[in-house]
């Protein structure tokens, strides 16, 4: 009998754990960057597992706008209440996997290093709105990416923290 009581809770355990889970849909030609971006995440010290499983997918799609006069490489897509439900990257962005990468993590550092605006509109940093020369910041990737995130809402923000909370302790 105890046997059953115990298989019960078990199976309304996993019942109820598997409804508030959600499961992300990730393309597998963009886990390796997100794998990459998630490791530089640990690096500063920005949590990003609990935003994950808000997400329904990260993906690449045709569905995002492709002309002369303007393209969109990439976009965080929201649900009737303005929450982000996905991120989609424009398929025209693996023609090289330079251009993928900055697309990727400039959509990617949008949701879970919250910026939430860009920071210029072609300067040569990830979060530019355009970017004309995707190479050279490919070429001076390291240099970006410590750009990217030193300079990031969601590092600043945890920063700022600390520096408050060691401020306090003195």
């Amino acid at each position: 009998m105890l046997k059953k009581i115990l298989i019960v809770l078990v199976l309304a355990f996993v019942k109820i754990t598997s409804i508030n889970a959600q499961d992300v849909s990730i393309d597998g030609r963009l886990q390796p960057l997100l794998n990459d971006f998630f490791t530089m995440c640990k690096k500063y010290d920005i949590t990003y597992y609990d935003k994950l499983f808000k997400l329904k997918s990260i993906d690449i799609v045709n569905t995002l706008t492709v002309s002369e006069q303007a393209s969109t490489l990439g976009m965080l897509r929201r649900n009737e209440e303005g929450k982000v439900v996905s991120i989609d990257i424009n398929w025209v962005a693996q023609l090289d996997k330079e251009i993928l990468k900055v697309v990727a993590f400039h959509e990617f550092a949008h949701y879970f290093l919250e910026y939430s605006t860009h920071v210029c509109d072609d300067c040569g940093h990830i979060m530019s709105v355009v970017n004309s020369d995707y190479f050279s910041i490919a070429n001076d990737w390291d240099n970006k990416l410590k750009q990217l995130f030193e300079e990031s809402p969601a590092y600043v923000k945890k920063s700022s923290v600390a520096f408050v909370e060691y401020d306090q302790q003195k």
